[in-house]
């Protein structure tokens, strides 16, 4: 069987790949094992000189990498350069932190000595998605490697050049073969791979969905998990906020990489004293954006990954207009053998609306109106999703309270978007899953936290 990677901006096949049979997913996983039974042995000095030559690679081949990113899922390539030097970035973070992140912490009790060590756990299986085909890999794959941990990847089946790319990264940058391993497999065949026995732990990106089926079965096995799963963010606009920023930061969140993003901006909620101006600055500025071939700089939208997901998106919009909303920008499917559509702007969208509940993964924005600040973060925690959340005001000692104390989510912002930093953790609550990936946090998810006592 095969898988092809079909160019969304003009719908041609860019390649065709041989699945993966099941013998040969054993023997990878195999072989993984045998590299790790040496390379958790490896000294933070050897680990941090290949994670910091993986970088460095990285960089070199970033413009290549970016071009690969926009043939496979339509991302432009000025963002795909951004993506690349990310990743090459949490490297060189993990480089230089791992060490100190899993240094032994010493305890004192009765005991001569009692203290904390950190041990890698095994093969790790990232379930990735195509949406950053790199950056997702790359938040995983970097702490992991760092730890002493090994890696097997299942990447999204309409970017197997971006998961063979990565592979071949790794084995120039000269770490151990086998230390890491793409997996060219469908995801009917997830779970057998979390049965194997060498598997230890899963990590996901991914819908909600994906994150429930993957946790049943590693849940059955008693196998670790990282779940990174869907999100609806919602940024509130309050009263006394600068108008002007929050619409440029809001329009600039909703269409990174066409708004296929789980911390995307999706949700709007403005009070209904600065609404009309907001809607009107978002608005433009969301008309301004250039749509076109991702392989030009001056694309700022390119098409979306897939033509079954604009046509699902649409169908969301549809939908949510039967119900209520308004459409006062895009709404319509573009002519033309590709998999474009355009910036779309909703209002009059309540909490009974589709676009209220669901997530809209694509370049489609939702505004709420609100009465005043305690209402607007009622609406805003009123969601299935806690990935991210940001709130705008003027008064920074306002906005850092609301931020840390009433909004749900993993990551809150004040005046900016949400976003991740290789330095700083990041994942969800609610049904946006569990566990988080970066920072020191996210190095210690794959590791035994094991207490030694000498008695």
């Amino acid at each position: 069987m095969t898988i092809q990677s079909i160019n969304p901006y003009n719908l041609q096949s860019i390649e065709e790949y041989a699945l993966h049979t099941d013998q040969q997913i054993n023997d990878k996983i195999e072989q993984t094992q045998g590299a790790w039974l040496k390379w958790r042995n490896s000294g933070y000095a050897e680990r941090s000189y290949l994670l910091n030559k993986l970088a460095e690679i990285i960089r070199a081949r970033k413009v290549e990498l970016a071009r690969l990113m926009a043939l496979e899922m339509g991302k432009p390539v000025k963002q795909g350069i951004s993506e690349a030097d990310k990743c090459a970035a949490v490297c060189e973070y993990y480089a230089e932190k791992a060490a100190g992140f899993l240094s032994d912490q010493i305890i004192k009790t009765e005991a001569i000595k009692s203290y904390v060590c950190f041990n890698p756990l095994g093969v790790v299986l990232a379930v990735m998605p195509w949406n950053f085909p790199l950056w997702q890999v790359f938040r995983f794959l970097a702490p992991a490697l760092a730890a002493g941990n090994c890696g097997v990847l299942k990447h999204a089946s309409n970017v197997p050049g971006c998961a063979l790319a990565i592979e071949d990264m790794v084995t120039e940058a000269g770490f151990p073969p086998y230390v890491f391993q793409t997996l060219l497999a469908g995801s009917n065949k997830v779970d057998k791979i979390i049965e194997h026995e060498h598997i230890k732990a899963v990590t996901l990106t991914g819908s909600t969905q994906a994150g429930i089926k993957v946790a049943q079965k590693a849940g059955s096995l008693l196998k670790k998990t990282v779940l990174e799963l869907g999100g609806s963010d919602a940024y509130i606009v309050l009263e006394d906020a600068d108008i002007a920023l929050a619409a440029k930061v809001c329009a600039e969140s909703r269409l990174i990489n066409g708004g296929q993003s789980c911390i995307a901006a999706k949700r709007f909620i403005v009070v209904k004293e600065v609404e009309e101006e907001f809607t009107r600055l978002f608005t433009q500025y969301m008309s301004q954006k250039v749509m076109g071939d991702p392989l030009e700089d001056r694309t700022d939208l390119g098409p979306m990954a897939r033509a079954d997901l604009r046509d699902e998106l649409h169908s969301q919009v549809i939908k949510s207009v039967t119900q209520g909303a308004r459409c006062i920008l895009g709404g319509k499917i573009p002519d033309g053998e590709n998999a474009f559509y355009p910036p779309t702007v909703l209002v009059n969208v309540t909490e009974d609306n589709l676009a209220f509940n669901e997530e809209l993964f694509g370049p489609v924005a939702a505004i709420i109106s609100a009465n005043e600040e305690e209402d607007a973060i009622s609406l805003a925690n009123k969601s299935q999703f806690g990935l991210g959340a940001a709130v705008f005001t003027n008064d920074v000692e306002r906005g850092d309270y609301i931020a840390a104390n009433l909004l749900e989510a993993g990551s809150c912002f004040v005046n900016g978007l949400v976003k991740s930093d290789p330095r700083l953790p990041f994942g969800g609550i609610k049904q946006s899953g569990y566990g988080r990936e970066l920072g020191m946090f996210g190095i210690h998810e794959f590791v035994n936290i094991k207490t030694v006592v000498i008695a």
